[in-house]
């Protein structure tokens, strides 16, 4: 039982409390005041971001067309001017907005205006570069291999591995019956992609290979079986849990796969020389998009 003189005594002093903190609540009352909405300020502000909006995106389409039909075509290759060029002209977005956007507007951007504005310029010129150097408008990129190389699995073959470019074959014998592999990947018209392919040692040359893939391809019964999805030491689709297979070499249904018979090799260093090429008449930038690299082999003998 609460005795009544007690609990009124209570409530008094309570009723004290809250009138000591009445003024520190007012004025934190005071301070979380919100401000009146004023719909003349802010229709003027979402014009301002109108025109910011659409000056960069144009801004971003105008470059896209500069780089794409003017600057491309006097070029023979990719070159670092593609995108360090249009990066750096995202400091002149303020100075755009200053000549061409009327005073009034001008005045109401702040940091995160000019943040977001070359946010979308960067993000406008990737995107429309990206719809006017692909098919079906446009075709940059070169065929090439797309995991590498590999080899099919043999006697007297302990271990391969890829990386960086350098291939390892580790054997357990003086000498092992080594078939080289890799795929093609294009991607308009893959099959008429030009490949030049060559392997030496010393004076001595393991391949010499310069065709059509799709010739290459009709010219061994060793390109049917790379296409059966289990020739190669890590197979087509590189779903094994064996630990010493090798890499995958293809990663498409419509990469075309091309594989070399070198006979036996021993324990040494070979250099792989390869270059494809395709000819884009009429779709530019360039007339031949071309991929090439040189890779090296070392064959080695454990134990």
């Amino acid at each position: 039982m609460v005795d009544v003189d007690a609990a009124m005594r209570a409530s008094a002093y309570d009723g004290r409390k809250k009138r000591r903190g009445d003024g520190a609540k007012d004025d934190d009352q005071s301070s979380r005041t919100i401000e009146p909405f004023r719909p003349e300020e802010a229709a003027i502000k979402e014009v301002a971001d109108a025109f910011s909006m659409w000056l960069v995106i144009v801004m971003g389409l105008s470059v896209s067309l500069f780089m794409r039909y003017v600057l491309m075509p006097t070029m023979t290759e990719p070159s670092k001017v593609l995108w360090v060029l249009p990066l750096g002209l995202a400091v002149v977005v303020p100075a755009m907005h200053r000549l061409v956007i009327p005073s009034r507007y001008y005045e109401l951007y702040t940091k995160g205006n000019w943040f977001r504005a070359c946010f979308l310029f960067v993000f406008s010129w990737l995107a429309l570069s990206f719809v006017l150097s692909n098919p079906p408008i446009a075709d940059i990129a070169a065929p090439m291999p797309p995991g590498g190389i590999d080899v099919q699995d043999a006697d007297g073959i302990v271990d391969s591995d890829w990386n960086n470019g350098v291939y390892t074959i580790e054997l357990d014998r003086d000498e092992a019956h080594i078939v080289l592999g890799m795929a093609v990947s294009d991607n308009v018209d893959t099959p008429g992609a030009h490949v030049l392919v060559t392997l030496i040692r010393g004076d001595i040359t393991y391949i010499s290979a310069n065709d059509t893939a799709e010739n290459l391809t009709a010219e061994s019964e060793l390109f049917d079986s790379l296409d059966s999805g289990d020739w190669l030491r890590g197979n087509k689709t590189g779903l094994t849990s064996k630990k010493n297979l090798g890499p995958r070499v293809s990663y498409r249904a419509d990469d075309i796969g091309l594989a070399w018979d070198l006979g036996t090799l021993g324990p040494g260093t070979y250099l792989l020389h390869i270059e494809m090429s395709e000819s884009r008449d009429g779709m530019g930038p360039w007339d031949t998009n071309t991929w090439t690299a040189d890779w090296t082999i070392k064959v080695s003998q454990t134990g």
